[in-house]
């Protein structure tokens, strides 16, 4: 239980209200996950041929109650994203641009395209987002919780290290530039866009944490349109891919269209299956 010690100064007030806001967030968002949980369980017992009303009878609860729970709360794929508030590291580009000459580690108009969708469609499944942006040598923390992480290994290259754990899909660079496999199928796909299509592959999934203590999803184009596309997949089609992966690792790759004057992303689909992960 908080501590209801009465606070005596201004200071011990705002104090006891950081608290205080702190353990109504922790609070609100346990209730938010057991609410999606929940929900997640009695959709999964309707998928499995019970009825409403036999769930209602089974749990003391009414008809209506239950059909109000399965209408109501949080969406069971928010859990695709994460559980708590989101940070999405972004790898930067170093550009110079300072008036004293240091230089600068900027974000590609495609990556921040990528960020603004994952932020709309955290907030559409009751999350809130935050992003970071990863300068050069792209040495980013993977071992936090909630996390997301943008761009190829070109820009982060220990993400590069943590792809070797896919058994079926990952990145590869060659005298040509950087390129994706296909590892069951032994296949190569490089970026149309290098030969001047308006269109660009991308890998999504869920990766390990280097600590062991969870996962990460990660999205990543060959290029920047690519990035773009693979969230834009990602929106269009959340509560299929959980539907498919629930809280496993997995991986695909997709492809995308964009306008080559805009470069904004026109189509997105998968290029491969939707692979789970074994073991995990």
């Amino acid at each position: 239980m908080p501590d209801t010690q009465e606070a005596t100064t201004p200071q011990d007030r705002l104090q006891r209200a950081r608290k205080i806001n702190a353990l109504i967030d922790d609070h609100q968002m346990t209730i938010a996950e057991l609410s999606r949980e929940r929900r997640e369980i009695f959709e999964g017992l309707l998928h499995d041929g019970m009825t409403q009303l036999q769930i209602a009878e089974a749990l003391g609860m009414s008809r209506s109650r239950v059909s109000q729970l399965l209408s109501a709360g949080v969406r069971p794929e928010r859990a695709l994203l994460g559980s708590g508030r989101l940070t999405v590291a972004i790898g930067g580009k170093r550009e110079m641009g300072r008036a004293d000459g240091k230089p600068l580690a900027v974000l590609s108009a495609e990556a921040l395209a990528a960020y603004d969708r994952i932020a709309e469609l955290a907030r559409s499944v009751g999350l809130s987002a935050d992003h970071e942006i990863v300068p050069p040598p792209g040495m980013v923390n993977l071992n936090r919780t909630n996390l997301i992480v943008l761009t190829s290994p070109r820009l982060l290259p220990f993400v590069g290290q943590v792809l070797e754990a896919d058994e079926h899909l990952g990145f590869a660079v060659d005298e040509q530039g950087w390129y994706l496999i296909d590892k069951n199928a032994d296949k190569e796909y490089r970026s149309p866009s290098d030969s001047g299509e308006p269109m660009d592959f991308a890998y999504i999934g869920r990766l390990p944490r280097p600590d062991g203590k969870g996962t990460f999803l990660y999205l990543a184009g060959i290029h920047g349109p690519g990035t773009a596309g693979a969230a834009h997949y990602l929106e269009g089609h959340l509560a299929e891919i959980y539907r498919e992966v629930r809280g496993r690792r997995w991986s695909a790759l997709i492809t995308c269209h964009f306008d080559p004057g805009s470069r904004q992303i026109i189509s997105s689909e998968l290029l491969t299956p939707i692979f789970r992960h074994e073991g995990a």
